[in-house]
């Protein structure tokens, strides 16, 4: 219990089911993650879903849904190679997966890979490939042109293609499930987006038992998927895209938040002190987001957060220093509140703008 605090949020009583830790195999250990109550912002309570508990990160729930699925349908034979594109956590879902279960895995990737997640992938017996440079569509493009030479060089090869392929949103549907079995009701669902699967997975099919379900997406400023113009030098990664995946269900977000650098990497360090999670900056970006929306609705709403990925393979970028007054983010403070802005405008800074229904905040 918190100390000097009048008005708890509920704590959710424990699902039985869940009670046990073990695990069959490593394969076994991905999903049921963790649900944290943060600490109260005056408002809604704010329920952080802790993907980054998963062996590697959120991505691993699209490692074993997509290699499963290809496994069971015949399209990955045993001992078949899998390749994929990745700078960071699906890199490591497809390794522990594929690798897991007898299969070689070649991860195309591109410099900003940092030499934590190497390690761990070399680690993990995956062959990584790194592109040496952008092409028209910045990395994305890069490592995607590499990825379909190596499929050609490799007939027989299964390709997860996190940014189309439906197994990708469907592996959060057992997210949704989670979270179900948990809360009583969602009423606020905030995630970053990247490949598009988390969040719109997991709001697809919370939806069916919280009909009147608010989603708010996470994006960064200089990212393509919601119209904004391409900045590929930005230095957020694990959110954003320089494309616009065919998993990104618009149909299912009602609204879009915009942070630059600047902000998601002082939102990232704020989450760390505040709440001790040290986590990758699409955390601290959805972090700063929840708590300002929590702060608009009343003590009866309920809002969850997820937080992908741990904060390892920023050691060097966000929590460094030297790094960041390489890039001039010297004196970072949390950022406040956003501006509302149209979708055909530009965001800067932290801004946002809806898509579906509307929603005013006080």
């Amino acid at each position: 219990m918190r100390q000097n605090d009048p008005n708890p949020a509920p704590i959710p009583a424990p699902n039985p089911a869940w009670a046990s830790t073990l695990r069959a195999d490593a394969v076994d250990a991905i999903g049921r993650t963790p649900l944290l109550l943060l600490r109260p912002g005056g408002g809604a309570p704010v329920y952080a879903k802790l993907e980054l508990a998963n062996p590697y990160g959120m991505k691993d729930r699209v490692a074993k849904q997509s290699i499963l699925a290809a496994r069971a349908d015949g399209t990955l034979r045993e001992g078949g190679l899998v390749v994929e594109s990745s700078s960071g956590t699906l890199a490591m879902g497809v390794a522990l997966v594929g690798g897991y279960l007898g299969h070689p895995v070649h991860i195309v990737t591109d410099p900003r890979m940092d030499a934590i997640t190497k390690a761990k992938l070399a680690a993990l017996g995956a062959t990584l490939d790194v592109v040496p440079a952008m092409t028209a569509n910045g990395w994305q493009s890069a490592r995607l042109e590499r990825l379909r030479a190596v499929m050609a060089a490799n007939p027989g090869a299964f390709w997860p293609r996190q940014y189309d392929n439906p197994q990708n949103p469907a592996a959060y549907e057992a997210l949704a499930a989670e979270l179900t079995a948990e809360l009583p009701r969602v009423d606020v669902l905030v995630g970053p987006v990247g490949s598009g699967g988390s969040l719109c997975g997991t709001a697809r099919a919370l939806r069916r038992a919280n009909p009147g379900l608010r989603v708010v997406a996470v994006d960064a400023a200089g990212s393509v998927i919601f119209g904004q113009p391409d900045e590929p030098r930005r230095l957020q990664s694990g959110l954003g895209n320089s494309l616009v995946p065919a998993n990104v269900d618009f149909s299912v977000i009602d609204e879009v938040h915009w942070l630059s650098d600047r902000e998601a990497f002082a939102a990232t360090l704020e989450l760390a002190a505040r709440e001790t999670v040290f986590a990758g900056n699409s955390s601290g970006s959805a972090y700063v987001v929840a708590r300002w929306l929590a702060a608009r609705l009343g003590p009866s709403a309920t809002v969850v957060v997820i937080f992908p990925d741990r904060g390892d393979r920023y050691a060097h970028t966000i929590y460094d220093p030297a790094y960041r007054a390489a890039h001039g983010l010297t004196d970072l403070r949390p950022p406040v509140a956003p501006r509302r802005i149209g979708l055909a405008d530009t965001a800067e800074s932290w801004s946002y703008a809806t898509l579906g229904r509307e929603r005013e905040y006080a």
